[in-house]
């Protein structure tokens, strides 16, 4: 389905990144992987995509740096030749209550979640434009769409991630360039499993499906969005969620 592409993929050490980078790769595509403070998990992630018999190479990088994101682009189209398909999976969370968040907890989220996914897209879409192809998925949240306590810093950025998604949609559509987004729901990662079984089972009374998603089941969400199989979806945010927001 992927055969001859080559994607970028930030924040692909571990969790919902990984396993994107992965599903991508058993599709046929070539992977940039990006990552920032989990290198040997990287490592183990690029280990498993040349054991698919797929290249890929890893890109240290912040993307809350707007130069740097710059210097990974040009390093893995230097690699690759193109990039056909970016996700922006990169995220972090500073959870507080909206009365004792500090600006710093606000804008940390912000610069790595939303300000990150637009560096990676305004470096990325020139040579997109020029071979008139190109796909970008963004990863937002149940929690952009719903809101969510505690989270002010975080469900805004998820939800800028949505606004950013639509208007990059409209301004990169006559070029072949498709851009959506994904909101997951309550998945099962490394976030998820330090929550306490109380807060689960209240979680779990919300969610239709009475069950957490998988990661997999956000990337082959992504794999969809990623191919010629999507080429006529443009600007639209896929709910993974359980039936938990409908």
């Amino acid at each position: 389905m992927l055969t001859g592409k080559a994607a970028l993929v930030t924040g692909a050490g571990r969790g919902i990144g990984k396993e994107i980078a992965l599903t991508l790769a058993k599709e046929g595509a070539d992977i940039a992987l990006n990552y920032n403070g989990s290198k040997e998990a990287a490592e183990e992630t690029a280990m498993q995509i040349e054991g698919i018999g797929r290249k890929v190479i890893l890109l240290p990088c912040n993307v809350s740096d707007f130069q740097a994101c710059g210097a990974m682009v040009e390093q893995a189209e230097k690699e690759f030749g193109k990039i056909d398909i970016l996700v922006n999976n990169a995220g972090i969370t500073k959870d507080n209550l909206l009365l004792r968040m500090t600006e710093e907890e606000f804008n940390m989220v912000l610069d790595v979640n939303l300000k990150g996914s637009f560096y990676t897209i305004r470096h990325i879409t020139k040579q997109m434009l020029k071979r008139r192809y190109g796909r970008i998925i963004n990863l937002s949240s149940i929690s952009g769409v719903i809101g969510n306590v505690g989270q002010a810093n975080y469900c805004a950025s998820k939800a800028g991630i949505i606004g950013l998604t639509k208007s990059a949609a409209r301004e990169l559509a006559s070029r072949n360039i498709t851009v959506n987004a994904i909101a997951p729901g309550f998945i099962d990662t490394d976030m998820t499993a330090v929550l306490s079984d109380n807060v689960k089972e209240g979680i779990l009374a919300q969610i239709p499906m009475r069950r957490f998603g998988s990661v997999k089941d956000i990337a082959e969400t992504a794999a969809f969005l990623a191919s010629d199989k999507a080429a006529y979806i443009t600007g639209q945010v896929i709910q993974v969620n359980g039936g938990m927001a409908m």
